[in-house]
């Protein structure tokens, strides 16, 4: 097999130009641990927010999880400043047909001392492919080869494309070229894992320090639920002299005021949520305070099983009548993008075009809405005027942010079709288990895409999906998503394009605007950033003060 070494560069979108990385230089400077020079450990103080659903690699979907996986664990490659660098993997041969990826792996330790092996990499990735763990990223998987067809029954585990073939060698062969291959297994459901470890905790082993063995830069050692998680550098790691902080406080605090109260106070160090009221305020006058671009959509699920938004007319009319840039600009005011489509702003086809500008608006007026028409597919759907539509209740988790944004929209459909729509709220952990078992009428919903291609949020709506909320079904959409995953060029544009345009016409979601990230990190923090997909990475911060 003739092999050609790769050059390592992710393909960075136009709204993401810049690195997400703190305005204070990196210093990579190393430094003694403070733990072992007799020194005042170096501690940052970090709001993580919402206490996470998991942490455990396979399992995880949630930004908040990601956060901590992304600093405790190391994929075959990681993302550093806009670019992608080796990792686990020292080496990387990629053949010539773009099929076969040999990764060498470099020596390197668990936290526990144990030798990361390429066992471990396809122990990992088999367990996210085998459909009884359940893993929300399995789809993720299906570009390599029969994933797909053992992950259906059509295949034994041995036929998929995942080989350990000594400790150091691991090898993947695809179904078809994906450019994006290497930016993808940056992500938590493509890193290594200890079989011996899962297999006596399968269910608690990631929260209890004592088996939340990893090999990332940081590691696990206290976690108390609802309160905080403490990371400490991981003496095992292979770069540990690059790593800077002793220890990472990560904070649980869920109401944006208390955050932004405890920062401006000097008790934490890095927020990522601070209330929408004070966001204009702290862009004007305080200097720690940075707007990030995100690629990611904020969006309403549709629960279609459920009537009356079972109804292709109601939920259209309720996503029509919607004034999105009242929202942005008059509630949310952190320079989000009012939505039109699913895919954000930033997302490339094939030719260079902008996905989103492309794709049209679907009829979405992002100023005042389209009343007029939703006012007349609420009456063909037997509304009319709202007269006899039911009382339903839009669900979502505890945040100040959300609820405003929710009030908002109440006050819209009260307004614009005469309907009364009730307001709910759940803890996040218990939030996210709702959405999933169907048990509510309309749920807020966001996510983060997890690499920069337009069909990376397009398949969380494919059917079984365990992103699929709505718990909506289009036979055509699953058959356009799966063919999009073989075929190439403006073949490949033209059904992701296609399979928007189901989604828009069925809206089983409605998009209501695209994120910014804003954050405010203290001077003194050097080093910080948040890579394309908006996970924290702490393995080159530091604090000088």
């Amino acid at each position: 097999m003739t092999k050609r070494p790769i050059i390592f560069s992710l393909v960075m979108l136009l709204m993401i130009a810049a690195v997400f990385s703190g305005c204070a230089s990196k210093d990579l400077s190393p430094q003694a641990s403070g733990e072992n020079s007799g020194q005042k450990p170096t501690v940052l103080e970090f709001n993580l927010g919402a206490d996470p659903r998991t942490i455990d690699p396979s399992l995880n979907d949630a930004i908040d999880g990601s956060h901590v996986i992304n600093n405790i664990f190391e994929a075959l490659m990681r993302e550093i400043n806009g670019k992608l660098e080796n990792a686990m993997a020292e080496k990387v041969d990629i053949s010539e047909d773009g099929l076969v990826y040999t990764f060498y792996l470099r020596e390197a330790k668990w936290s526990d001392g144990q030798p990361v092996k390429a066992q471990d990499f396809e122990y990992g990735w088999k367990r996210v492919l085998n459909p009884n763990t359940a893993a929300p990223y399995a789809p993720h998987m299906f570009y390599i080869k029969n994933a797909q067809a053992y992950y259906d029954g059509n295949a034994a585990i041995d036929e998929v494309g995942i080989k350990a073939l000594d400790e150091k060698t691991f090898q993947v062969t695809l179904e078809t070229p994906t450019p994006y291959f290497l930016s993808l297994i940056t992500r938590g459901a493509f890193m290594p894992l200890r079989q011996d470890i899962i297999e006596q905790s399968p269910e608690g082993w990631i929260k209890n320090p004592a088996t939340a063995i990893s090999n990332g830069p940081f590691m696990l050692v206290e976690y108390i639920m609802g309160d905080k998680l403490v990371l400490k550098k991981n003496p095992n790691y292979w770069n540990a002299e690059k790593v800077q902080l002793d220890q990472i406080n990560c904070h649980m605090i869920i109401e944006p005021s208390t955050a932004l109260t405890a920062y401006e106070a000097g008790d934490l160090d890095i927020i990522n949520i601070m209330p929408t009221q004070e966001i204009p305020r702290l862009m004007k006058d305080d200097p720690t305070f940075n707007l990030l671009p995100q690629l990611g959509t904020y969006y309403l699920n549709f629960n279609v099983n459920q009537s009356p938004t079972n109804d292709v007319k109601v939920r259209k009319a309720l996503a029509l009548a919607i004034d999105r840039k009242a929202i942005t600009e008059q509630v949310k005011k952190g320079g989000e993008i009012p939505a039109t489509g699913f895919n954000p702003v930033g997302l490339k086809d094939s030719q260079g075009n902008d996905f989103n500008q492309k794709a049209g608006t679907y009829d979405i007026n992002v100023t005042g809405g389209n009343v007029e028409e939703a006012k007349k597919l609420l009456a063909e759907a037997g509304y009319p005027d709202g007269n006899g539509f039911p009382e339903i209740t839009l669900l979502y988790n505890t945040s100040e942010s959300h609820k405003a944004v929710c009030e908002a929209i109440q006050e819209m459909w009260k307004k614009n079709l005469g309907i009364n729509v009730a307001l709910a709220n759940q803890e996040w952990a218990v939030f996210q288990e709702t959405r999933k078992q169907g048990n509510y009428n309309i749920a807020r919903g966001g996510y983060i895409g997890d690499y920069p291609d337009p069909v990376g949020l397009l398949e969380l709506l494919v059917t079984n999906s365990a992103n699929n909320d709505p718990h909506w079904s289009n036979t055509e959409y699953d058959n356009l998503i799966n063919q999009s995953r073989f075929a190439k060029g403006a073949a490949r544009d033209e059904l992701i394009y296609k399979a928007q345009e189901i989604l828009m016409q069925e809206m089983p979601i409605a998009p209501l605007y695209y994120y910014t990230d804003p954050v405010m990190a203290k001077d003194f923090v050097k080093g910080w950033q948040k890579n394309s997909m908006s996970y924290w990475y702490f393995g080159g911060t530091s604090i000088a003060k």
